[in-house]
């Protein structure tokens, strides 16, 4: 073979070599794939969730939450054990067949009569009265809603109890339960809630979302913002559970422990949806303004949404047409029904509608929420009125 023709060969050689590798580069790719939905999603969620992991007040505020969370719950025992003596109305006859009257202040009263109208007027916590029936005590330990449990401990033996006013649960514990329920919402909802609006005004100051959008949609940044963040607050939620359950035993309150069990798991539940449905509208919220300063303009109407069932379990944890209602209305349905679980005054049905309900609502929340965030992330300069980023 002559040299021009090697030439000429592996000119054409070099030709078809070079075809190859474009074909293969097009066929391959040079440049990486676009992340499918789910992957970019989760790209998004763990970005919140590194971003929040990585922050000193988002550690310091949880390290906080906890401590108070678990002195409140000593304290609380510690208080219940150093109480002083409980206020009872004890009859003659039946002083005579006590053992011991320590830790009780006692108040003598004629007859039986006497006793139930200083226990329902609130005077003393029980009354203790004679009667031969009650065998093989002798008397009986009269209470107008439920039997100072103190009381029962200490007497050497277990009356027959008879209440007036039965009723599961005595004052305080109620209180303390819906403050519980009442503080861990608020704060968790609030704080992860306020992040989130303030992020995303935030990557619209920087000009980072219109970097973010170019590679993936509104709804996907949508979705990965509130399932990073919801990832966070529901780990909040189980470690305040574990706090719970730790504090409670150690301080011996395994009946009250007995009690919470399935209301935090309920709780639980009910947190995970409400949560959703308030993230996504916090992140809406949040897409409607393009400065910090104006953040509060748009969350104001969620915040309140936040801490209205807070002030309603603490003022009216007492009333059960109030919790009836809070526990199927979905913005305070994660406070009331778990109240009403705890308090033994809803039918098994009720958590499972409730449930439904906040489920509905919250995809509709969803749907809304990201309608408005879509319509409003790329806006900057005034705020958007809400009417403008509904109609897009």
């Amino acid at each position: 073979m002559s040299t021009a023709t090697r030439g000429t060969a592996d000119n054409g050689t070099a030709q078809k070599g070079a075809g190859t590798t474009s074909a293969g580069g097009r066929s391959s790719g040079t440049r990486p794939s676009a992340p499918s939905e789910a992957a970019a999603v989760w790209l998004v969620a763990e970005r919140e969730i590194g971003t929040k992991l990585r922050s000193k007040a988002f550690l310091i505020s949880s390290a906080i939450l906890f401590i108070a969370a678990l002195a409140g719950i000593v304290f609380g025992g510690l208080s219940a054990q150093n109480q002083g003596g409980t206020p009872v109305a004890i009859t003659a006859d039946a002083a005579s067949l006590l053992t011991s009257t320590e830790g009780l202040e006692v108040t003598e009263v004629a007859d039986r009569a006497a006793a139930e109208k200083l226990v329902t007027d609130g005077t003393v916590d029980a009354a203790i009265v004679a009667d031969p029936s009650a065998t093989p005590f002798g008397y009986v330990l009269i209470a107008n809603s439920s039997a100072p449990s103190g009381l029962t401990m200490q007497l050497s033996e277990v009356p027959r109890v008879e209440l007036l006013d039965p009723s599961q649960t005595d004052d305080i514990v109620r209180y303390f339960v819906a403050i519980s329920f009442g503080v861990v919402f608020l704060m968790a909802a609030s704080l992860f809630g306020s992040t989130i609006a303030a992020s995303v005004v935030e990557e619209k100051q920087t000009r980072v979302v219109e970097i973010l959008i170019s590679a993936i949609r509104a709804r996907t940044l949508l979705a990965g913002k509130v399932i990073g963040n919801t990832i966070l607050a529901m780990a909040q939620i189980l470690v305040l559970a574990a706090i719970s359950i730790v504090g409670l035993t150690i301080i011996g309150q395994s009946e009250l422990l007995e009690l919470l069990g399935a209301p935090i798991l309920w709780f639980a539940v009910f947190f995970l949806f409400g949560f959703v449905l308030l993230a996504a509208l916090f992140a809406a919220a949040g897409a409607m303004v393009s400065r910090q300063e104006d953040i509060g303009s748009t969350t104001f109407p969620i915040t309140i949404l936040i801490m209205a069932p807070y002030f309603l379990v603490i003022f009216f944890n007492d009333n059960p047409t109030v919790l009836a209602i809070m526990s199927y209305v979905p913005f305070s349905a994660p406070v009331g029904m778990p109240m009403r679980l705890f308090l033994g005054e809803a039918q098994w049905w009720e958590p499972l509608v409730s449930l439904v309900i906040l489920i509905a609502t919250c995809v509709a929340a969803i749907l809304l929420g990201a309608k408005i965030y879509q319509n409003s992330l790329l806006r900057m300069g005034s705020r958007v009125k809400l009417v403008e980023a509904l109609r897009g």
